[in-house]
């Protein structure tokens, strides 16, 4: 459930403006999700979202690409500009990526630490995940697309 949870706030920021936890709280509730505030503040933290400033002055939660964890490769901004496309089927998503890349963005998947990957298998130019269930592979897939479309 945390990581359909957690799924679905990348989401939700990446199509919203949601300036509180308060409003991120919302939402999900809407959705079905049981949380409270305590819950939503350890997913944001988590998550490692950040506010940013929007175009009319306020702020809102964002995913930090620039943040990293010491000695730990993260899903940059470069590493998804790699990516060309993402698909699934079942429970495997496959990602294409330019030539000679499939490396750096496949230890920036499993740097992602989601409970849903159950591995993570990089060749020249392709990967493949292995999630749970096909539910897990819809969710990564629309997730990493929406991040195609942010950067």
């Amino acid at each position: 459930m945390k990581s359909q949870r957690h799924a679905r706030i990348l989401e939700l920021v990446s199509k919203y403006e949601i300036e509180t936890q308060e409003d991120m709280m919302s939402r999900l509730q809407a959705e079905g999700f049981k949380v409270t505030q305590a819950t939503v503040s350890r997913d944001l933290k988590e998550l490692k979202l950040t506010k940013t400033l929007t175009a009319r002055g306020t702020y809102r939660y964002a995913v930090n690409t620039a943040r990293q964890h010491a000695g730990s490769v993260k899903l940059n901004n470069a590493m998804v500009d790699s990516i060309i496309q993402v698909d699934y089927s079942l429970n495997n998503v496959v990602i294409k990526t330019y030539p000679g890349l499939a490396n750096a963005v496949a230890s920036g998947v499993d740097a992602l630490n989601m409970h849903s990957i159950l591995g993570c298998v990089a060749g020249d130019d392709t990967i493949i995940i292995i999630t749970r269930d096909e539910e897990s592979s819809a969710e990564l897939s629309r997730t990493l697309t929406e991040l195609m479309k942010t950067f």
